[in-house]
């Protein structure tokens, strides 16, 4: 396969992440990581912050890039001229909520497939807003996320 879009908020970036990104950069001759601009989920990080971390995360993998987008992921994957989204499935309730995208993206574009992968199992419970809500309460997050994440994060709840 060539090209694919992996798309997510990345509030904040967990080692689940950088897995299925590892995961899709084996699959796909070019990965393309797209940060959602999605304001009502009121993130931690800015966009900017999530970009350009992701960047310094993904430098190992030369054909993975990272970008951002507002709007329907399916009109962001036909910008960049592709016809796949890969997303990470974690969970029964992921499979639901995803199950259901997928469903619906088909609906509105039967063009564009739709493949998830799972994490590794050591990562299958880690969520981002687990990850907020530990940090929130002053738990320790060293296993779950980057260091460059809770640099960030630890810089974020300084301001």
């Amino acid at each position: 396969m060539s090209k694919a879009v992996y798309a997510g908020t990345f509030d904040p970036i967990t080692k689940g992440h950088l897995d299925v990104i590892e995961r899709g950069s084996k699959m796909f001759n070019e990965l393309i990581i797209a940060v959602a601009d999605n304001p009502s989920k009121k993130p931690l990080l800015t966009k900017e912050e999530r970009v350009d971390l992701l960047k310094k995360l993904t430098t190992k993998w030369t054909h993975v890039s990272v970008d951002s987008f507002e709007g329907l992921l399916i009109n962001y994957v036909r910008t960049r001229k592709t016809n796949v989204i890969l997303r990470g499935i974690r969970t029964i309730s992921d499979f639901e909520y995803e199950f259901q995208m997928a469903l619906t993206n088909r609906a509105l574009a039967p063009d564009i497939e739709t493949i998830f992968v799972m994490p590794c199992e050591k990562y299958s419970y880690i969520s981002s807003r687990l990850i907020k809500e530990i940090v929130n309460l002053g738990g320790n997050v060293d296993m779950f996320v980057p260091k460059e994440t809770i640099e960030l994060m630890k810089k974020k709840s300084q301001e």
